[in-house]
């Protein structure tokens, strides 16, 4: 027979605790509670009362999509068994296994989930940091910075110009700097067609390039000026007082700034010891932190090999993880660990491209098994067909996340 399990704090049921409600997080809670059938303590601590989508945050940049499309609550999810506490993960103490809240509260865990998203490198882009956040948004955390580059777009003067500084690589949502652009120009195209495009762009390549460039070409033709690596796009400086961008030496006045500096992971996970200095490496098979075996991290805020930092990518590394937590914990079987991603994209009305591939997990990362990608010159038929197959996956995440 086996062993009895002891839990922290000897409490009588285990407990997993969950940092960050998005795709990942909400994922893994709903799915550990609901699977467990009450036999484990499952807390979602999250600051948002309400959880506005990165995904597709770019289609409200584009007039396709309201803000209140991209909201979600955790009300269904708090029904559904998770202790849902609104409040900011502040510290992790590993040795005692608890979590301490902004609030003043300490939660205990046997098991904690850290999915906290991205936060940005400091200095990544000369003349900005986060205090310019309002002058030069980043709006690559769903929400308010979205509402506020939204605003910004139809404020813009006729003919004016909107300047976007990509982000280099690893970054969250490889293709989504480029179906940003993409539905700026499809909202402009519409409303102040003679403004123009700006790309800043530290890479001499980017996802999808192909089929973005071909789209540009087709809807938004003139508009757009993507500045490569080669072409000094990695030589870039802002001035937010001036709203200014300086292009290999050259300066230009804007009137609307998006800057995407580089990433690395959410704080919590820098806080809980787990990280390289930028991301978390995790142990394919289950997520769990090489520095840590009861820590896992996911999403956006882990290194774990081939996968893209997507919602797809920790929707499916959460059902992974949740697997082997539940396992863990109480014992039930745990399956072999695999793993998928699609990245669809939005170029204009109905014109939507995908790329995407399975994964295996290995002794040393999360490998690619195969993958897929849309082609150049596709029918108008097929293009709509991958749109409203985003559409359904949409729906089909955030109730898979929320319940």
């Amino acid at each position: 027979m086996a062993a009895p399990m002891a839990f922290a704090g000897g409490h009588g049921k285990p407990r997993v605790v969950v940092v960050g409600g998005g795709a990942g997080g909400a994922t893994a809670a709903r799915y550990i509670a609901k699977d467990s059938k009450g036999a484990v303590d499952v807390t979602l601590i999250e600051p948002s009362r309400m959880y506005y989508t990165c995904f597709f945050s770019n289609l409200y940049l584009g007039g396709i999509k309201t803000i209140d499309d991209l909201g979600h609550s955790y009300g269904t999810m708090a029904a559904g068994g998770v202790n849902v506490v609104h409040d900011w993960a502040v510290g992790v103490d590993r040795d005692a296994k608890t979590v301490t809240l902004a609030g003043g509260a300490s939660v205990l865990y046997d098991k904690l989930i850290l999915s906290p998203g991205i936060d940005f490198v400091d200095g990544a882009v000369a003349g900005w940091d986060l205090s310019s956040q309002n002058a030069m948004p980043h709006a690559y955390k769903g929400g308010s910075q979205t509402e506020l580059l939204k605003a910004q777009i139809a404020a813009m003067p006729q003919g004016g110009t909107f300047a976007m500084v990509a982000p280099p690589n690893p970054y969250r949502c490889p293709p989504g700097p480029y179906e940003r652009v993409s539905m700026v120009a499809h909202y402009l195209k519409a409303n102040n067609p003679t403004a123009k495009i700006i790309v800043a762009d530290p890479k001499p390549k980017f996802s999808k390039q192909g089929l973005f460039q071909e789209g540009w070409g087709k809807h938004y033709s003139g508009m757009i000026d993507w500045i490569g690596d080669d072409f000094g796009g990695g030589n870039v400086s802002v001035d937010p007082g001036a709203m200014t961008v300086t292009i290999d030496g050259e300066v230009t006045k804007v009137d609307v700034c998006n800057v995407i500096p580089a990433m690395k992971a959410g704080r919590i996970a820098e806080l809980a010891g787990v990280t390289d200095g930028k991301f978390a490496p995790v142990n394919a098979i289950d997520m769990s932190t090489k520095a840590d075996a009861d820590v896992y991290v996911l999403g956006d805020a882990s290194q774990q090999g081939d996968m893209p930092k997507s919602g797809f990518s920790a929707n499916s590394q959460a059902k992974v993880c949740a697997n082997a937590v539940r396992g863990a914990l109480t014992g039930s079987r745990v399956f072999p660990a695999k793993f998928s991603n699609t990245c669809w994209s939005l170029i204009d009305t109905n014109d939507g491209v995908k790329v995407g591939a399975t994964y295996e997990a290995t002794d040393e990362k999360i490998a690619k098994v195969d993958g897929f990608i849309s082609a150049t010159g596709e029918t108008a038929e097929v293009r709509k067909a991958t749109y409203e197959e985003s559409e359904g996956w949409y729906a089909g995440i955030t109730a898979d996340m929320f319940g």
